[in-house]
């Protein structure tokens, strides 16, 4: 969310014709080759040690974060709008280089947080505080007006989400297992056993809200034309081109504030006015686009809830490297995802049956179930052949023995601590309305 200019277009002022934006993003935005770098953007929201539940006044966060930017960090440390904390990797060579890297990051920061007496938690929406922004800046306010016309669900997500995002390279040119291709594909269809297994976003106010993952929720609620995958089957560069192209605007932006946060304009629409976009016009549009896959040169899977612990993250990266990056691991992936996409239908992710499913039953689905447990499966086997340590392969194990051999995630443990705690009730999940904010039984204090 705290996207600066997109890394896959070169800057240079001038207006850019329709064609030329087709041209550009067909060219740049899937930079293929030997799949060879990995990288990771994990967010955190920020919270009192003296009570996670309470939320940091402003003053405080900006106070902690000046102290932050001080750090010799190899991530980018970055602030979301309500004050999520967000540290993306540089680009990595091996899974262990990521890790270690990322690793040593965190520590600072959260040592560096403990002397603000302010810790991290790895939710996927916040379970607690409803939605405040902290950082207020002229994108930020044009993208709440932009995301206010179609509900409430833009605002929580700005504000009370956070995820661990993945960047993978986009493969090959040529058909295969590690083709571009065929990990394109792979990623929206493996992206639902991914939200079903690392689900942790049970809960919003104090309430359970009906999914497994609410943050997957709200973005399939949110606008379609913003938030929706390309329709697959095609060729991915003209797909993800056309999805630039008839995205609509969500904002022109303007020497002073506020900027102008146009209506039904497409940027296809907008190369055919008078006052047409320039090369930075169209780097910040694809900022401000949001798929579950995004193509940025590299993928960026963005499905993810952020997960509890101060290493959970680590699991995510981990499997996921290996399903993309190991041959054998990989083609094990596609093969037992395959069936799933016949679930999907042609409706693109998030919006599919599939991906519906993931988001509000998590593993206790059979068949999300089955397809993680051979998924995981093949990543443990694949992770000594990536380099990884016994402490990964062993984090990796235990959360296969934890949540997906049982057909639980971790939203789970979530509902079920919280309603044990005030009610001491079992944590099942009740039915919900699609967008699950109000449904559910209040678990506040």
């Amino acid at each position: 969310m705290s996207d600066s200019v997109s890394d896959c277009t070169e800057q240079r002022r001038s207006a850019v014709t329709e064609a030329e934006v087709e041209a550009l993003v067909r060219g740049i935005c899937f930079k293929t080759g030997p799949p060879r770098l990995l990288g990771v953007e994990v967010e955190w929201l920020v919270h009192e040690l003296r009570g996670p539940r309470l939320p940091v006044a402003p003053e405080r966060l900006e106070a902690a974060y000046a102290a932050l930017r001080t750090l010799p960090l190899r991530s980018a440390l970055t602030v979301e709008p309500g004050g999520q904390l967000e540290l993306s990797s540089a680009p990595a060579a091996s899974l262990m280089e990521c890790v270690r890297s990322v690793s040593a990051d965190l520590d600072a920061v959260r040592a560096g947080l403990r002397e603000a007496d302010l810790g991290l938690s790895g939710f996927g929406q916040d379970p607690w505080n409803p939605p405040s922004r902290y950082l207020h800046e002229p994108r930020y306010d044009a993208m709440e007006r932009y995301l206010d016309r179609a509900g409430p669900e833009g605002r929580a997500m700005m504000c009370t989400s956070a995820s661990v995002q993945v960047c993978l390279d986009a493969g090959y040119e040529e058909p295969g297992p590690l083709g571009h291709g065929r990990r394109w594909w792979l990623a929206h269809q493996l992206g639902a056993v991914l939200v079903a297994a690392f689900a942790h976003s049970p809960m919003a106010r104090g309430r359970r809200t009906g999914w497994r993952s609410t943050r997957q929720s709200l973005w399939a609620s949110m606008d379609p034309g913003r938030t929706d995958a390309p329709l697959l089957g095609g060729d991915p560069r003209a797909a993800w081109a056309r999805r630039v192209l008839d995205a609509p605007v969500m904002c022109v932006r303007g020497a002073e504030a506020p900027w102008e946060v146009p209506e039904d304009l497409s940027f296809r629409d907008w190369t055919r006015s008078a006052a047409p976009p320039d090369r930075t016009d169209l780097d910040y549009h694809m900022t401000t686009l949001f798929p579950p896959v995004r193509p940025r040169g590299h993928l960026e899977l963005r499905m993810i809830d952020a997960q509890p612990g101060e290493d959970g993250w680590i699991v995510p990266l981990a499997v996921t490297a290996a399903l993309f990056d190991d041959p054998d691991a990989a083609e094990v992936a596609y093969r037992t995802v395959k069936p799933l996409a016949e679930r999907a239908g042609s409706a693109p992710a998030p919006r599919n049956p599939l991906w519906h499913d993931a988001a509000r039953y998590g593993l206790a689905d059979p068949e999300l179930r089955e397809a993680a447990a051979i998924c995981f499966a093949a990543a443990y086997e694949a992770l000594p052949r990536l380099g990884a340590t016994t402490e990964v392969l062993d984090a990796v194990a235990e959360f296969t023995e934890r949540y997906v051999a049982r057909g639980r995630c971790p939203a789970d443990d979530l509902v079920g601590a919280a309603a044990s705690h005030h009610h001491g009730g079992s944590g099942r999940r009740p039915a919900g309305r699609p967008h699950g904010l109000s449904d559910g039984k209040d678990l506040s204090t």
